[in-house]
């Protein structure tokens, strides 16, 4: 399933009551993994000034044409057009273009990130807010590297947002419990509610900074570790 419908895109109609009401109810997020959880309707919408210091490092260096993948309400996007760059925003929900196209992102599109049907040449990819989610599995990291491959302009460059799950397998002495048999254990399953509005499961991929390195030089991307977050998050930029 490349893109979603109205009818299986809780996100999506989280994000269009927002928009249109001024608030929203519960976006509640199942895990196998976690315990049930609810992402902030609102936080969605946040202004720049509004933005972890991760993102906004993050649009300080966005420079030349931008995609912006996974763009959600397009917080990202129209921060981009305001400082004057030229920016695309894709997502996988039609109801979240809709909206975006609505608050004024000027090319928003319906598409996935991993159709071989999309193509285009940009100078900065943003995948922010945990943006190496999108990836979903570590074995689809030299596929994802591929498709960067045709997408980046000479000297262009990924900026990307994750976090390291490691924290969740700490023992008291500091140490680490993590059972290598399971999998990499940044791999998650997601699935989430907005009032009736059902999504199908989806993989979601939180990957530590050596790691991430590990396979992007096996690619031929060099990767720096910009900034560190508070908590196990960080903000690197890919390059060839």
């Amino acid at each position: 399933m490349l893109t979603l419908t109205p009818t299986n895109d809780p996100m999506g109609a989280a994000i269009a009551d927002y928009w249109k009401h001024g608030k929203a109810a519960r976006l509640q997020v199942f895990s196998s993994q976690f315990d049930e959880d609810e992402i902030p309707v609102r936080e969605l919408f946040r202004t720049d000034k509004q933005m972890p210091l991760l993102e906004r490092t993050a649009l300080q260096l966005a420079t030349g044409r931008v995609l912006d993948v996974g763009a959600g309400s397009g917080c990202h996007s129209l921060t981009l057009q305001e400082r004057g760059l030229e920016v695309e925003a894709i997502d996988i929900s039609p109801l979240s273009v809709q909206v975006m196209l609505e608050r004024g992102v000027k090319n928003a599109r319906l598409v996935n990130l991993f159709d071989e049907q999309f193509v285009g040449k940009y100078d900065t990819i943003l995948m922010l807010m945990n943006g190496s989610g999108i990836i979903g599995k570590i074995e689809k990291l030299p596929q994802f590297f591929q498709k960067m491959k045709l997408l980046l302009n000479p000297g262009g460059r990924i900026l990307m947002d994750s976090s390291d799950l490691r924290y969740l397998f700490e023992e008291e002495d500091g140490s680490f419990s993590i059972d290598l048999a399971d999998g990499y254990y940044g791999e998650v399953d997601f699935r989430m509610k907005y009032k009736n509005v059902e999504g199908e499961s989806f993989d979601w991929l939180y990957i530590d900074f050596n790691t991430l390195s590990y396979y992007a030089a096996e690619s031929g991307f060099k990767a720096e570790l910009v900034k560190e977050g508070k908590h196990y998050d960080y903000l690197a930029c890919l390059h060839l």
